[in-house]
This record gives structure tokens, sequence and C-alpha cells, in this order.
């Protein structure tokens, strides 16, 4: 962050001017746009979809529960090239459309998907299940002596949700459209794809297109404090409030059972997101791949599934234990002190991954260059770029962009370790090592190992930095699908795509699981 500051401080007013006379606007703009829909978006679906499977019982309701989850295994970007196959003028939609009137190309309209409205339709459909997993988990956790006490007093269902169920989970809807809004922000494939200026494109643009590192750092300035603004904005909106359930019992909540056109309804409501966000564009990406010319077996394709699997490996591994590191020493400190490196890790969750490849390429650039000079005047050897283009920057992107993800997955699991444990094992003579080593780490093996999976799939999806700060002829599926597609050869980018959502089932697929056994019902 402070790199991205200093860096933009420097760039010169010349170019501040020609931002704001020209782009700075529209970015502006269009990236309010985007995420007031994805917002909106989010929030009704994600809502909407948790308060019918955790009050309503319908057709379909229990499958329905778990497979709302799915889209997140997708990129939104993946999700676009899928739709443009379908909905774009030479897509089998409009083709068909074509063949069956006998229309010419002016003698009807139909929604352009490469625009705006587009891309948050895109990203709404992947993100949502942020706000669903959260908000159903609040509704579940409230119980039902809330909802039979406001029956009681005449309340419909819809009056339900809006007066007693939505202001008690509002901390959990909250960070669910938090979240979905801070991936909008930093969302580049998608935007990038559907020609959708925003921040994100913005910055690419002068990195690499006019070559300006000080209007690259200038719009990563603008993107981090809006990145940051969201987050202290919606902490700030909470004020001294608390909300809680107003007793550890609870009534079991029983669902009402709906018959009729409101029951299918409600599996309708319930389904679409599912079969627009997962269906379909595995449908469409799996026609796609016989006719891409691409061989996922050849050595060129082996070796992007090779780069892939290796960063996120080793990503996953170094933010992992990056993340048992911070939260260990939270639990063994007292105070604000303690917990100070952890919130600043956190931070990085809230920054976009165009951010963090600028905030560390420009001083790692000027570190690499101080070096050569200072090599060249001394001994006469020109050392090049050390660590700028290196792997091990990119995974220092990695790092600092997941490790709150990775923070997460492991406190979930922490918190189940009584303090008194700690205290048992330190009587017995054990040190904090010994402690971490024997007794932590084998009961948290499980949340590590989610949060491997999390990180690992992350970066595998991980487009924006990716793009920026890859080794020269390093090049990953995400990138691979990003060039394809730019290239407008949708059927050759479905390959890598679908690579990319197969290994995006997996952490889904575990969460999936992980909500089948719990006691919900």
């Amino acid at each position: 962050m402070l790199a991205v500051g200093l860096a933009a401080l420097t760039g010169g007013t010349e170019t501040v001017g020609h931002l704001i006379d020209s782009v700075l606007g529209r970015y502006v703009w269009t990236t309010a746009q985007i995420v007031l829909i994805v917002g909106i978006g989010t929030l009704v679906i994600g809502t909407g979809t948790a308060w019918l499977v955790t009050v309503f019982a319908f057709p379909g309701r229990r499958l329905l529960e778990v497979l709302l989850v799915l889209p997140l295994a997708f990129p939104a970007y993946v999700l676009a090239y899928a739709y443009t196959h379908l909905l774009d003028h030479p897509g089998i939609v409009q083709s068909t459309l074509r063949d069956v009137t006998g229309w010419g190309p002016r003698d009807y309209w139909f929604p352009e998907i490469r625009s705006l409205g587009g891309a948050a339709a895109m990203l709404a459909l992947v993100l949502y299940p942020y706000v669903y997993l959260l908000a159903r988990a609040a509704f579940i956790q409230q119980g039902g002596t809330g909802f039979l006490v406001a029956r009681t007093l005449g309340h419909s269902p819809i009056q339900i949700l809006l007066k007693v169920a939505a202001p008690q989970a509002r901390p959990a809807i909250a960070s669910g459209v938090l979240l979905a809004v801070m991936e909008t922000i930093a969302d580049y494939g998608t935007v990038a794809f559907f020609g959708v200026q925003t921040f994100a494109t913005g910055i690419y643009s002068s990195w690499f297109a006019m070559a300006d590192r000080g209007a690259a750092a200038q719009l990563a300035l603008c993107l981090l404090v809006l990145a940051l603004g969201f987050a202290i904005l919606e902490r700030a909106s909470r004020g001294g409030r608390r909300f809680d359930s107003g007793s550890r019992r609870q009534a079991d909540l029983s669902r009402i059972a709906l018959k009729g056109g409101k029951a299918w309804a409600a599996t309708l409501a319930c389904a679409l997101p599912v079969v627009l966000g997962f269906v379909i564009p595995v449908i469409a990406l799996a026609s796609m791949a016989p006719t891409s010319e691409q061989n996922l077996f050849s050595p060129r394709y082996l070796r992007f599934v090779q780069n892939s699997i290796t960063l996120a490996s080793v990503a996953a591994l170094v933010t992992v234990t990056g993340a048992l590191i911070l939260s260990y020493y939270g639990r063994l400190g007292a105070g604000n002190r303690a917990q100070l490196p952890m919130n600043i890790g956190r931070l990085g969750y809230a920054v976009p991954g165009g951010v963090i490849a600028v905030g560390l390429m420009v001083p790692f650039a000027a570190l690499d260059n101080s070096v050569d000079a200072w090599m060249r005047a001394q001994f006469g050897i020109s050392t090049g770029l050390f660590f700028t283009g290196s792997i091990g920057l990119l995974v220092m992107a990695y790092m600092v962009r997941f490790l709150a993800a990775a923070i997460g997955a492991y406190e979930s699991g922490q918190a189940s370790i009584h303090h008194n444990i700690d205290a048992a094992a330190r009587s017995l003579g054990a040190t904090a090592y010994g402690t971490l080593r024997r007794v932590h780490l084998p009961i948290l093996a499980p949340s590590a190992l989610t949060a491997l999976l999390i990180v690992f799939v992350d970066v595998m999806k991980e487009l924006p930095a990716t793009l920026i700060m890859r080794p020269f002829n390093f090049d990953t599926l995400a990138v691979q699908a990003h060039r394809l597609a730019a290239d407008e050869r949708l059927e050759g980018a479905a390959v890598p795509s679908l690579v990319i959502v197969a290994v995006g089932l997996l952490p889904v697929l575990l969460l999936c699981r992980t909500m089948a056994k719990r006691k919900g019902d």
C-alpha cells in the first residue's frame, strides 16, 4: 500500500490531469454502476434463496439447498466466455432465432451480452453464494422463537424476513455482500472481455499498453481507496449495535409446507440461479471443447497445467503457513497488540490483485535497478532483474491477496480448541511450539486442509496479478483462457476453462459435504 501511494505521488501532475480529463470519470462511473448492480443482485438472490430453503418445505428443497453453492466454482470470466458463445450475435441462440423466423440482423432486438449489464450479471451469478452461505447460517442460528412470535402477531413470512430475520442477520448478509463487492472491483477478466472500462482494466492498460507506471499506480491508489472505503463504510454503519438471538435456548424452526403453485414457484426460484450459474455454462463449455483444436494432453498444455499447479501449490503452502503463524501468535498474546499482525494480514482481501501487483512491482523493480547499477559500478557485472518477474514475487502477491481467506478457514477450527487445553499442555512441560505441533496441528488438520484447498483454487482462478507479474514465457491455464478469449477463440478458451472449473469444484464439493452433514433440519 505504501509503494502504491508513493508511486502515485511521484507519477507527475501531467498524468493526473490527463486521467481526470480523459478516463477517470468513466472509470469511477462504470465501477460504481457494476458494484451497485452486483451488490443488489447478490443481496436479493443470496438472501432470498437462503430464506426459502431455511423456512419453507417444497419439492427439491434438500437438493437445491446444496446445489445453490455450485456456481462458486466458476470464475466470472469463464462464465462470460460460455454465455458469449451462447448469446452473442453469431452465437447459438441468435443463429437459431434467425433460422427459425427468417429475420435479418436488423429485424429484431436482443440484449447485448458484451455490456456493463452483461458483466454485472456474470459476476452476480458466481458471487451470490457468498451471501447465500452466510445468510443461511444466520437464519438457522436464529432458531424458531422469533419466527413463532412474529407469526402470532399476524406477520406473513415476507414481513418476518424484512422486520425480524434480516435485521438480526444483517452482519452476516452485509459480510457476504461486501465479499461480492470486493471481488467485483478486483475483477479484470470479465470486464476486459466485455470491453467495460473500470479501474481494473485501466491499471492493466496503463501498465502495458501505455507503459505509464505512474498512471497505473495512481489508478491503483484510487481502487485501493475505493476497496478500503467499502470495508470501513460497512463497519461504521453498524455503529455500536450488537446482534444477538436473545436466548441460548431457541425453539426449533418448523418449515412451512408450500403447496401447489407456491411450492413450484419456490422450486423455480431456487433452481434458476443453479441452472444459470452452473448447468448452462458447463453444457456450453463442454459443447465447445470438442471443436476447439486444443489438446489438453499436448506438451504445451501440460506445461500450462504444471505451471498452474506449481504456483497454486507453493502459494497455498506459504499462505497457510503464514496464516498458522499469525493465528497462533494472536492466540498466545493478549490485547490488541497481539491481534494487530493478523488484522493487517486480513487487509489483503480488500486489495485487488492489480493493486497488489503494482505495489510489489514498483519497489522491487527499483531494488533490482539499484542492485544492477551497483554491481555494474563495482564489478562491471549486470545482474538484470533478480526479483521482478520472478515466481517468488508472484507467490508473495498471492499470499498477500489470499492470506485473509486462509486465516478465516484456520480460525474456524482453532475456535474449537479451548484455552484450557493450552494451559494443560503447558503445565505438562510443553513449550509454545510443542503445544502447536503436538496438540493444535493434529486437531486442526481438517481446517488446515480446507485452508490449503481454498487458497489453491483461488490461485488457480486468479488473473490480474498473474497477468502483470508472471515470469516471461510462464503462462497458466487462466492466462491461456484469457488470451484465447481475447483473440475471440472462445472454443479454444473452453478447454482451459473447464479444467479451472473442475479444480474449483473441489472446495465446493467439500463445502457441500459439510452442509449435508450439518444438523440444520
